[in-house]
C-alpha cells in the first residue's frame, strides 16, 4: 500500500494532486490545516496538509479466496498480516465515504465535520467559506470524540468571530441624513417606518421624513400614513432642488430618514447631482436594503448595481420567508460590510431588530431560527 502526504493552499488543490498522482481510487486518511513558510514566525501561509492511500493490489473476492490452497505459516506471519487486513479494511471503508462526500467535489474532512459542511452548503453558504469556516473548527478545537452538535457549535463561533471584524448594528446618529436604497420590493418604505418609529419612541430623537420615490403613488402614499400615525414629518422630493430645500427644512431634527427609488441610485446622472448637493462620503449613510427570498447570486448583482455609492451597512427583509440564512455570511464577508437590521414582517414598530454577528451565526448553524 503506498501511503503519501500533499500539501497545498485549498483542499481543491491538494485533491487534485493526489487524484493526478495516485488516481480516482485514493483514499484520504488524516487532513488539516498547517502553516508554513513565513519570517521570524510572521507572515505565514495557511495551506492544507493531506496524508492519502492507494492500495495497489485489492484482496480478492471471497470466493476466489476459498479455492486458494491453505499454505501453513509463522505465528509472527499471521500476526502481521492480520494487521495488514486491518489497516486495508479501514482504507476500504474510507474509500467509500470518500465517494459519497466527493461526489460532487466537496471538501473532505472528518466525517462529524463534513456534515457541517453539507449543513452550511443548505444555507446556501458558499462553498468555498463553508470550507474556510469548518476548517478553521478544525484548527481550534481537538477532533476527537467531537459530535455533530459540538461541531455546530464550533462552526458557529467560527462565523461569530469572522463577522465580529465588520460594524454590526443600527443607526448611530452620527450622520443626520440616512439613506436606504435597494431594489424595488424589498419592502424599504415599511423598513424606513421601522426605523423611525424606533428612533422616536425608543432613543426619544426627533424624526423627520423625506422620499424621492415619486415613481409609485402607492409607495408615497403609504409613507404618508406612516408620517401621520407617528407624527413626523414628511417632505416629497421630485427634484433635486426639492431634496435640498427638504434637507434645509430638516436640519435641527437628530435624524433624517430619506426613501428612495429603486433606479435612482443606479442612475450615473442622478448620483452626480446629488453629488452636487451633498457629500456623499461624509454627509449622509446610505443602507443598502435587501430581501433573504432573493437567490444569492443576483444579491451579489445587486451589491455590484450600487457600487457608485458608498454603502455604509446592508438590511435584511423577509426574515420570515425563508429558512435559509447564508447569503447575508457571503455578502458580509465577501464585501466586509456590516448588518444593520433584519426585518421579519410588515407590523411597525415591530418586527424589526438591530444585527449582531452572534444572531446570524445562530440562524446558518440552526440554534436560532426564531
Amino acid at each position: 500500500m503506498k501511503i503519501k502526504k500533499y500539501i497545498g493552499p485549498t483542499m481543491p488543490e491538494v485533491m487534485k494532486k493526489v487524484r493526478k498522482e495516485l488516481g480516482a481510487d485514493a483514499v484520504i486518511l488524516n487532513s488539516k490545516v498547517i502553516y508554513t513558510g513565513g519570517f521570524l514566525g510572521l507572515f505565514k501561509k495557511r495551506n492544507m496538509e493531506v496524508v492519502a492511500a492507494l492500495d495497489p493490489q485489492p484482496t480478492k473476492p471471497k470466493f476466489e479466496e476459498k479455492s486458494t490452497p491453505i499454505i501453513p505459516i509463522s505465528t509472527s506471519t499471521e500476526k502481521e498480516n492480520d494487521k495488514q487486513q486491518v489497516l486495508l479494511d479501514e482504507v476500504r471503508a474510507m474509500r467509500k465515504w470518500m465517494e459519497k462526500t466527493t461526489s460532487n467535489e466537496v471538501d473532505v474532512f472528518p466525517p462529524t465535520y463534513q456534515a457541517v459542511v453539507d449543513l452550511l452548503l443548505e444555507q446556501e453558504v458558499n462553498l468555498d467559506i463553508a470550507q474556510e469556516i469548518v476548517a478553521d473548527s478544525i484548527e481550534t478545537n481537538s477532533t476527537e470524540d467531537t459530535t455533530y452538535e459540538l461541531a455546530k457549535k464550533q462552526a458557529g463561533e467560527a462565523i461569530d468571530k469572522r463577522l465580529a471584524r465588520n460594524d454590526f448594528g443600527g443607526v448611530t446618529y452620527y450622520k443626520k441624513f440616512v439613506h436606504l436604497v435597494g431594489p424595488t420590493g424589498v419592502g424599504k418604505t415599511t423598513t424606513i417606518a421601522k426605523i423611525a418609529a424606533n428612533c422616536m419612541l425608543v432613543d426619544g430623537k426627533k424624526v423627520a421624513l423625506i422620499t424621492t420615490d415619486t415613481y409609485r403613488i402607492a409607495a408615497i402614499e403609504q409613507l404618508k400614513t406612516y408620517s401621520k400615525i407617528l407624527d413626523i414629518p414628511l417632505e416629497i422630493a421630485y427634484t433635486i432642488d426639492d431634496y435640498r430645500k427638504a434637507r434645509e427644512k430638516f436640519k435641527s431634527y437628530d435624524i433624517v430618514l430619506v426613501d428612495t427609488a429603486g433606479r435612482n441610485f443606479r442612475d450615473a446622472k442622478y448620483i452626480a447631482e446629488l453629488g452636487k448637493v451633498v457629500d456623499l462620503e461624509h454627509d449622509i449613510d446610505t443602507y443598502l436594503v435587501l430581501s433573504l427570498t432573493t437567490k444569492s447570486t443576483d444579491l451579489d448583482v445587486i451589491y455590484n448595481q450600487f457600487e457608485n455609492i458608498p454603502i455604509k451597512k446592508l438590511i435584511f427583509t423577509k426574515k420570515d420567508e425563508t429558512a435559509t440564512y447564508g447569503a447575508i455570511l457571503n455578502l458580509a464577508l465577501k464585501y466586509q460590510i456590516g448588518v444593520a437590521y433584519l426585518t421579519d414582517g410588515q407590523d411597525v414598530p415591530d418586527n424589526i431588530e438591530e444585527a449582531t454577528s452572534k444572531k446570524i451565526s445562530d440562524f446558518i448553524v440552526g440554534d436560532s431560527h426564531a
